[in-house]
């Protein structure tokens, strides 16, 4: 129990020991003045039933002041479950649309290393001929000139 409750039923333990030890008291008449009035009625057993109003007033007011708050918490707790999940929608969209991203991003630069493979493909051949037909024309002038091919190679 908390400490409060753990109070307020020591305090009515206390309230209901004094009533006990002193019930002569509490139920002697008395005239009481209402102040249209008068009327002969223990003054003990009427401050008793009033303080016993008082509190059922007070626990009444407690228990609907705790409904009160618990379904506001609930109602928070819904929206705060429903944002959650909106966020979370918002964070897997924005997953997919990182990942569509990327992929269009890795196609583009796979056909654009697709070009450039083919380019220096080309571009080697290209080399590879100029090469080619230079040494032809290199060994074709050595012959002319007398060079001639000794077998030994070039």
């Amino acid at each position: 129990m908390r400490a409060r409750t753990l109070v307020v039923l020591l305090m009515i333990a206390l309230i209901a020991v004094f009533a006990v030890l002193n019930w002569g008291v509490f139920v002697a008449p008395t005239a009481l003045s209402l102040g249209f009035m008068s009327v002969q009625a223990p003054l003990g057993l009427v401050m008793l039933a009033l303080l016993a109003l008082l509190v059922l007033a007070f626990a009444i007011y407690m228990a609907l002041w705790q409904t009160t708050v618990l379904a506001e918490t609930r109602a928070h707790a819904k929206e705060l479950h429903a944002q959650r999940q909106l966020a979370d929608q918002a964070e897997a969209s924005r997953f997919t649309e990182l990942r569509t991203a990327l992929q269009a991003e890795f196609a583009t630069l796979g056909e654009r290393l697709g070009k450039a493979q083919d380019a220096l493909r080309q571009e080697m051949r290209d080399s590879s001929n100029s090469l080619a037909a230079t040494i032809g024309e290199i060994e074709d002038r050595l012959r002319r000139h007398g060079g001639g091919d000794d077998g030994r190679g070039v």
